[in-house]
């Protein structure tokens, strides 16, 4: 795979493009988030994998195109854009909503009978098939915004800026939409190990929640539990980090 390619598809940046290393990363952004978060994560990680970020429709460079409500569409989507980055070992690495998309785009390869990623870590996510009974894609949008700041992850700043404002609702309560929406059943599973991460003070997705995905894999469970809340992911980003490489290593 050239290293142009990514740059040409729409789906994935490339921040640290690294076409020597042995294996290859895929990071699923949280609802709401978008590439550029993961930039410190793809950087550190570069030296082990090449890491693809995935960017979501309807943000950033993807401004002008609608985001999409499904967390099964956008799934299938990327199912068939990552069988062109298969020449590589991959690893799925997704947070939040990102788990379960990563979920469900390891479900379609398994499906078609394709070798998909040789192991998912599903952080601060709760279990696919546990209910979910919130409904904030339903809130007005100062409710909406409201909603995102108190998880953390967001410069309040920026939703003060009434024109950031506008560009960023339609995104954010088209993820908030695919993740409440979205059902599994409980026998749902991967050939793959999970290794489900998460916040001990997490009360979006609890450790008791996030450890319930051993229910969803044939391929054996581990469970990682850090400081912190829904977005640990930052303030632990070094000991995430770790936990990838020991893998990518490995």
């Amino acid at each position: 795979m050239s290293s142009s390619a990514a740059v040409d598809n729409p789906w994935f940046r490339r921040f640290s493009p690294s076409d020597s290393a042995p294996a290859r990363i895929v990071i699923f952004p949280h609802a709401g988030g978008s590439a550029s978060y993961y930039m410190e994560y793809a950087n550190a990680l570069a030296p082990y994998a090449d890491v693809l970020t995935v960017q979501y429709p309807g943000r950033q460079n993807r401004f002008a195109e609608p985001a999409i409500d499904s967390v099964l569409e956008l799934a299938e989507q990327l199912y068939r854009e990552l069988r062109d980055w298969t020449d590589r070992p991959l690893t799925f690495f997704g947070h939040s909503m990102g788990a379960a998309v990563a979920f469900e785009t390891a479900r379609c390869f398994a499906r078609d009978g394709l070798p998909g990623p040789e192991r998912l870590f599903v952080s601060a996510g709760r279990a696919p098939s546990l209910p979910r009974e919130t409904a904030v894609y339903r809130l007005p949008d100062d409710g909406l915004l409201d909603t995102i700041v108190r998880l953390g992850g967001t410069d309040e700043r920026i939703l003060t800026i009434p024109a950031l404002r506008e560009l960023i609702l339609p995104a954010l309560r088209a993820d908030y939409t695919a993740i409440e929406t979205y059902r599994c059943a409980p026998e749902a599973t991967v050939p793959q190990p999970i290794t489900a991460l998460v916040g001990e003070t997490d009360q979006n997705a609890t450790v008791d929640q996030a450890a319930q995905w051993d229910r969803h894999t044939t391929g054996g469970f581990d469970l990682r539990v850090f400081p912190g809340g829904h977005f640990y992911v930052a303030d632990q980003a070094a000991a995430v980090v770790e936990v990838l490489t020991a893998h990518l290593r490995g």
